[in-house]
């Protein structure tokens, strides 16, 4: 009996869309995979926030890719930063190591887009990673403490204000549940700054918050946030910001030693393909089945994908989770027919709406046809946030950590960790 010849499949990126196409490839034995990621866990980007405000831990949102593959003895996980791809010898460099390839998928999703502003490049404070959610952390925990041991009322306000540049689903998730930790923890942990008023401020270029929402949801999402005290800045943008000051575009100042970027995505920069296959936002053009566009073997899934033959979406799919998950099925579908000498099958994006957290009992969703918000809105974006997560101890956890987090208003996350790294010096002999 003559022996299949293993298909080896390196993937790049271990994040929704990475992950999905892994797990519909995992039993098929003729593949063998190795996910290739800087990091060595998978985690939920969509509670970030939550991580960044203290209210769970990392380790609700994170699993490691070792453990999720340990049953599974065609899949191997490297540790390593992409480097270049080599298509003519069918390779990718990373900074541990050189990795051949029969088929290549590009999962690496995107980084914080800073629209050359290199001020805000410099000192604005991200969430697009984990490292970055606990930097923030340790940031507004420390300017807390800044506030507290300061006389000087403009200083004193300049450790307290809070700009979330963003107007989307991520700035208004900020805003509320920064909002709700102030009214409920600031005035029993931080007795001494009296008359704690808001000091919140997001800001959107646009004329409405969460733009590609439904008018529904973005008047509620203004009244919740406005309800709760946050400083509502509409038609306005940042532009720059300059001794810990924020400008924005009419030349507003707000002194602030904090400003949340939440603005924008551009794709991560992959070296070694051809520069005309990509695209606006640095997406990889790809066609209906996700193979770049005149490359062979090579595939690109998720946000770092632009994929423009649906007629709905002229111009790319959006950036979300759910197409991420959905391309992450469909390309492992069709690398399992072309094992099987089959047809492909185009890919068609299923939405299946959106939804966004304002603040406790407070959520907002639409469904295609169909608006709801509220506590039942609130409870059903819980369980879409917990049913992905990777895990039954994970999912257990998180539930518990909301459960006495919202109800006791008090969760007890407010640590301040700060690595030092030590640089050992070369004893002289």
């Amino acid at each position: 009996m003559k022996k299949t010849r293993t298909i080896k499949v390196v993937v790049i990126g271990g994040g929704f869309a990475g992950i999905n196409f892994i797990k519909r490839l995992a039993k098929d034995r003729r593949f063998q995979i190795i996910l290739v990621d800087q990091n060595n866990y998978h985690f939920f980007p969509p509670l970030l926030y939550q991580v960044a405000s203290a209210f769970i831990e990392p380790s609700n949102i994170s699993y490691p890719f070792r453990r999720m593959f340990q049953k599974r003895h065609n899949i191997r996980f490297h540790m390593g930063t992409f480097l270049r791809v080599n298509s003519e010898d069918k390779t990718i460099e990373t900074d541990t190591g050189i990795l051949s390839y029969d088929y290549l998928v590009f999962a690496l999703g995107t980084e914080t887009n800073y629209f050359g502003m290199d001020n805000l490049k410099r000192c604005a404070l991200p969430m697009k990673t984990m490292d970055d959610a606990l930097n923030l952390r340790n940031q507004l925990l420390l300017n807390m403490e800044k506030a507290v041991q300061t006389q000087d009322p403009a200083e004193k306000a300049r450790h307290l204000n809070i700009v979330i540049a963003g107007g989307g689903a991520t700035g208004v998730e900020v805003a509320g549940m920064l909002a709700e930790m102030g009214r409920e923890i600031g005035a029993k942990e931080y007795p001494e700054l009296k008359k704690l008023r808001s000091h919140l401020y997001i800001v959107n270029s646009s004329s409405v918050l969460l733009p590609p929402m439904s008018k529904k949801s973005q008047q509620e999402a203004e009244k919740v946030l406005r309800r709760l005290g946050v400083h509502v800045v509409l038609d306005k943008a940042v532009k720059d910001y300059v001794n810990g000051n924020v400008i924005l575009a009419d030349g507003t100042v707000i002194a602030s030693n904090i400003v949340i970027w939440a603005i924008g995505v551009i794709g991560k920069k992959i070296m070694g393909l051809p520069p005309q296959v990509i695209g606006r936002g640095r997406r990889v053009m790809v066609d209906a089945y996700n193979q770049v566009i005149d490359v062979d073997n090579i595939y690109a899934i998720g946000d770092i994908c632009l994929q423009t033959h649906e007629k709905d979406f002229p111009d790319g799919h959006p950036q979300l989770a759910q197409v991420a998950i959905q391309h992450g099925k469909a390309l492992a579908k069709n690398l399992k027919r072309l094992a099987d000498q089959k047809s492909l099958v185009p890919f068609h994006y299923r939405d299946r709406g959106s939804m966004a957290i304002i603040a406790k009992y407070k959520a907002v969703v639409d469904l295609p046809g169909f608006f709801f918000k509220g506590f039942v809105a609130w409870v059903c974006w819980l369980f879409i946030h917990i049913i992905p997560l990777i895990g039954f101890r994970n999912k257990v956890k998180l539930a518990f950590s909301w459960s006495w987090s919202f109800i006791t208003n008090d969760p007890t996350l407010r640590l301040i960790f700060r690595a030092k790294v030590k640089q050992k010096e070369n004893a002289e002999v």
